[in-house]
């Protein structure tokens, strides 16, 4: 039986067990198949590569945990500071402090070099498990006497509408793809150099000033986005 044949033949004994649950070994799996045992590890391997199986040196080999998902549709008027995705989400700081701009970030938050910021990194967790790191930058001016807590409870924009008066108005959104360094490896409880999402926001109130950048890694082994597309019909 060649590789491919057996690659399909798991990716079926995968399809009919839920996320986290343990396969048979590979003696068991390779008497099953009908196949020899390097010919089965060989297409474990690949599947590993897709994403789909998981293994855990002296417990064996998963199917992948399920991912999160998050859909892709126009904004409402109901922000969230995380992405509007499944599960139950929560955040810890993990690094709070006030520096100055810099050239590069200064340039990026549109303020002088000397412009202090404030610096937030914290880790969004969902299903017990570490999902994103996010390093938040917000001009020191508009949040005078800001604390951690105010990054760890409920919305950040509603803190900015109700308690400093600065509306977000309107963000650009970059995503694209990256490998993980070693401090986000270990943040995210990942190998060196795992797929992840780097999401890159510049959000600005009303008046066109920025109001914030945000910089997020999330992990890509778990963690996708879903768009919605609508096609029109009248034009060919």
């Amino acid at each position: 039986m060649r590789r491919t044949e057996v690659k399909e033949r798991l990716r079926q004994l995968i399809e009919r067990r839920l996320p986290g649950e343990v396969l048979p070994s590979e003696r068991a799996l390779s008497t099953e198949i009908g196949v020899s045992r390097p010919t089965l590890r060989a297409a474990i391997d690949e599947l590993e590569r897709d994403g789909l199986v998981v293994r855990e040196h002296g417990r064996g080999t998963f199917t992948a945990p399920r991912k999160i998902s998050q859909d892709l549709v126009p904004a409402t008027g109901r922000e969230q500071y995380a992405p509007p995705a499944e599960g139950d989400w929560s955040s810890r700081v993990i690094d709070f402090a006030t520096t100055p701009a810099g050239a590069r970030l200064g340039k990026r938050l549109e303020v002088s070099p000397g412009h202090q910021l404030v610096a937030v990194t914290r880790i969004w967790v969902v299903e017990e498990a570490p999902m994103a790191i996010e390093r938040i930058l917000v001009p020191r001016d508009l949040v005078p006497d800001i604390t951690a807590a105010g990054f760890e409870s409920g919305s950040f924009y509603e803190l900015l509408r109700t308690r400093y008066e600065v509306v977000p108005a309107t963000a650009v959104q970059v995503i694209e793809p990256t490998v993980t360094d070693t401090d986000e490896s270990t943040l995210l409880g990942v190998p060196l150099h795992s797929p992840a999402l780097l999401f890159e926001r510049t959000t600005r109130d009303a008046d066109g000033r920025v109001i914030e950048y945000t910089r997020s890694i999330y992990r890509g082994d778990r963690y996708r986005i879903t768009s919605h597309l609508k096609f029109d019909h009248t034009s060919g």
